[in-house]
């Protein structure tokens, strides 16, 4: 999902991106986890590759994983992007849907699910007809065991409210939405904005939940601009 990004990023960066727990070639195991083990997947990713500290770009489920990575592993970072995301825990509204999904993938599988998803995450231009970024997201979706989605949601479902260490945030932060993002809207990213020092916000314009892909041209003006503000020091 991130290949519009890692052409232009790796340039002047040195970018890592890897499949999370349940995702792409990793794992699922039992598929029963919480977030916390997202973050301990991350944080011994970067000790294994001797990476001393970061900055941390998290889109959706990425940003819930980045903010609760600052809250609880502040000295790893460099700096935060945070993409189409937002601090709150699901309400119970969306604790339901989760637990629907979850059983609607173990009675139909996985393709109803993705077929779903993408009329939510993506905006209605993109949708009629599917564009190339529309197919390849629902591909990927596809792609992943049973397990591991309805482990992602799990975690989902139990993920810590972040909101109020958001004022504890001390590093760079850039905030990013599409400006027709239903499932974390603007709004959302307009709180962390206000409670977050000195971070930057940017609404991604033709663009819903997934800003990265839809709008890619802007997003990585955004994030190479801001990348390039930082500073950085050897190890």
């Amino acid at each position: 999902m991130w290949s519009p990004q890692i052409p232009v990023l790796s340039e002047k960066f040195w970018v890592i991106q890897y499949d999370l727990r349940g995702h792409g070639q990793t794992a699922s195991d039992d598929g029963q986890y919480p977030l916390e083990f997202f973050v301990d997947d991350l944080i011994m990713l970067l000790d294994y590759l001797k990476v001393k500290k970061a900055v941390l770009c998290g889109l959706s489920m990425g940003g819930y994983i980045a903010l609760r990575a600052a809250e609880r592993n502040p000295e790893r970072l460099l700096g935060l992007i945070l993409a189409d995301t937002q601090a709150k825990a699901d309400s119970n509204e969306a604790k339901l849907k989760r637990a629907a999904s979850i059983k609607a993938i173990k009675t139909t599988g996985v393709k109803p699910f993705a077929e779903s998803f993408i009329k939510t995450a993506f905006a209605p231009q993109s949708l009629s007809p599917k564009s190339e970024e529309v197919i390849t997201i629902q591909k990927i979706i596809e792609s992943n065991s049973p397990s591991g989605i309805c482990g992602a949601l799990l975690a989902l479902v139990s993920r810590t409210d972040t909101t109020s260490s958001l004022q504890a945030i001390q590093v760079p932060t850039l905030i990013l939405v599409g400006e027709h993002d239903m499932l974390t809207p603007v709004s959302a990213s307009e709180e962390m904005h206000q409670r977050i020092s000195g971070s930057e916000m940017s609404v991604i314009k033709n663009a819903a939940h997934l800003s990265n892909l839809e709008n890619s041209q802007e997003f990585n003006r955004r994030v190479s601009e801001f990348l390039s503000e930082i500073e950085y020091q050897k190890a």
